[in-house]
């Protein structure tokens, strides 16, 4: 399956082996985004941990990740992508066990922050491994479309396990879960191929090193402080300001770093600039969707944990035939535009259906809810192969990890800004909502506030699809899904290109 004209089958099969490692690896990273969401309370309860401190589980995690990336990539290239998807994948099951044995509130927090250290070195070295092992342009878009089906259906199927697991188990198996999965992919690295380290001499970028981790992680801080304190906080504004400004002095600093720890070209490309804004306005209205599906089915349909999480599944489905059966086989034969746009809109359909839910509508599942699942799912498959090919197309070899990097960046930054930014636009509205007269009631502005949110995810990806088409239609570009350039045999070696 998937070999070329006079290539070993033995070579072919190795490549499938990383593809299965790699989506292994990713379905980690993702998963563990949501799947402590659910089981939070129990661990809450258990742990003995105060409303205030809870919800360090989360933010934890996503800071030591979201802070973290761009140093994970260029350490990833430094040691080798296989070698640091090993160290990532050993380091991830040793913190999931430690954070599944926890006997204290403190002791999971530090374990969540450790999860995210290892899964900011994880998943730029999983991508890279993908993007130096598959070459050819069919066989990389059936790869990249596995491997874009896994993270979109991950963040769903994370709130369907942890519901299972945390009902008929435990809280701690939402964690303990992750080592047989993580040993399962260190296992399948045996057969994945060799690449060499990168080699070029220079220092590692210190000064933009502290930059990148303090603005990124200071970004998601505020974006997670933000909904419950809302973007009027002082303490708010305090992350966003110091956030943006030290993000701005990195870019400083690369412009003038020898050896930087993320090359401007990256996001100076203008295919791959549109790339990283689709998945980035992409995460931010799907997290907040995920949001208004979880509260929406529990408090106003009445849904179990678990019936909420199950209902998913139709959004996981859809992605999977997405990613896999429209962008993984038009992959190379159309334009990357021509699955990023129309994905855009028809998750942008499925938003729009949403926002014409009241609090009296009938048969909301199969009227409502199923078409809107369908058409989210189908969009996000339809993005996440095409924009996760462009992030690392036509880089040289000893910036794909920084490219890799940049693009887990971009989903981790749009997470956690739609989840607070959709949640504070609902509260604002249903608050406004419950105080108009005529005594509306609390679950009547509860669906309003949904409904805007929605409205407003909606725009937000109307205008996505806008900003990739002027930027991809605006001139040919190059780098639409090539694979990463060789160059001479002489900045092979200087550069680390893969063993043959």
């Amino acid at each position: 399956m998937g070999e070329t004209s006079g290539e070993p089958a033995s070579a072919g099969r190795r490549r499938w082996w990383t593809l299965l490692a790699v989506s292994t690896a990713q379905l980690l990273v993702v998963l563990d985004g949501t799947i402590v969401n659910i089981a939070l309370p129990s661990a809450q309860r258990a742990l003995d941990m105060s409303d205030a401190s809870r919800q360090w589980a989360i933010t934890a995690y996503a800071l030591a990740f979201g802070g973290l990336l761009l140093i994970g990539g260029r350490v990833s290239g430094a040691l080798g992508h296989r070698r640091a998807f090993r160290v990532g994948l050993l380091g991830f099951a040793a913190a999931s066990a430690l954070g599944g044995a926890a006997t204290s509130a403190e002791l999971l927090f530090a374990a969540r922050a450790l999860q995210g250290v290892f899964a900011a070195l994880l998943a730029p070295a999983g991508l890279s491994l993908l993007t130096i092992t598959f070459t050819d342009p069919r066989e990389r878009g059936r790869a990249f479309g596995v491997f874009a089906a896994v993270g979109a259906a991950g963040s769903a199927l994370g709130l369907v396990a942890g519901g299972l697991l945390t009902e008929y188990a435990s809280w701690r198996w939402c964690l303990y879960i992750n080592v047989p999965l993580a040993l399962l992919a260190v296992g399948g690295t045996v057969l994945v191929p060799g690449d060499r380290p990168v080699r070029d001499g220079g220092r590692l970028d210190v000064a933009g090193a502290l930059l990148s981790a303090g603005g990124f992680a200071a970004l998601v801080y505020a974006f997670n402080e933000a909904e419950p304190h809302g973007w009027a906080s002082v303490r708010v504004l305090a992350l966003l300001v110091g956030g943006v400004l030290m993000l701005a002095a990195f870019a400083a600093v690369e412009v003038r770093a020898p050896h930087p720890l993320l090359p401007l070209r990256v996001l100076a490309h203008r295919a791959r600039g549109a790339a990283f804004a689709a998945i980035t306005l992409m995460f931010v209205a799907m997290f907040g969707f995920y949001l208004f599906m979880s509260y929406y089915t529990q408090t106003v349909l009445g849904y179990s944990p678990v019936e909420a999480g199950l209902t998913l599944i139709i959004n996981a489905v859809a992605a999977l035939v997405g990613s896999t059966f429209v962008a993984g086989k038009l992959h190379g034969r159309v334009p990357p535009a021509a699955l990023i746009v129309p994905g855009l809109l028809a998750a942008a359909a499925g938003m729009f259906l949403l926002t014409w839910l009241t609090a009296d509508s009938a048969h909301i599942l199969p009227l409502y809810l199923a078409p809107a699942l369908v058409l989210t799912g189908l969009g996000l498959g339809c993005v996440m192969p095409p924009t996760a090919s462009l992030a690392t197309a036509d880089m040289r070899w000893h910036e794909i990890g920084a490219a890799s990097a940049a693009y887990n960046a971009a989903q981790q930054l749009g997470a956690a800004l739609g989840t607070a930014l959709l949640n504070t636009v609902a509260a604002s509205a249903a608050a406004s909502y419950l105080a108009r007269p005529g005594h509306p009631t609390s679950i009547t502005a509860t669906v309003h506030g949904y409904t805007t949110a929605l409205t407003v995810a909606f725009g937000i990806l109307l205008g996505a699809a806008c900003v990739v088409a002027l930027l991809t239609l605006a001139r040919r570009t190059r780098g639409t899904g090539a694979p990463p350039r060789e160059g001479t045999e002489r900045e092979q070696a200087e550069e680390g290109a893969p063993l043959s």
